[in-house]
């Protein structure tokens, strides 16, 4: 497998490359879109509403938190989790600035 080359492109590049692919998988939009519906850490409840098995939910959380899109925290035996807002708002930013450019170029295209 070749190399990515990651070290060719920004820090702000890759950072949203990362989190772009993280959600590139409905289980984690859907993950997502439950811990913004509660507004609150979520301990457990998550495995209750996908139609997944529970290490694979676990499996989808990983890739979620690994990328900083979601945050954990131990309590008991459970791990809580909620949105991590700043890496939301990054990709915020960034898809507000892709619109704002396509709206400058709209007339512009071919």
């Amino acid at each position: 497998m070749g190399a990515s080359k990651t070290e060719h492109f920004t820090e702000r590049q890759n950072q949203i490359a990362a989190l772009a692919k993280a959600l590139a998988h409905p289980a984690r939009v859907a993950i997502i879109e439950y811990l913004m519906s509660v507004n609150t850490c979520i301990c457990g409840d998550i495995v209750n509403v996908l139609p997944l098995a529970q290490p694979t939910v676990s499996q989808h959380l990983k890739e979620l938190k690994t990328a900083g899109l979601i945050k954990g925290s131990i309590e008991g035996t459970a791990i809580c989790y909620c949105i991590n807002e700043p890496a939301l708002e990054v990709l915020q930013n960034y898809f507000a600035a892709v619109s704002q450019q396509l709206e400058q170029k709209k007339n512009n295209c071919c």
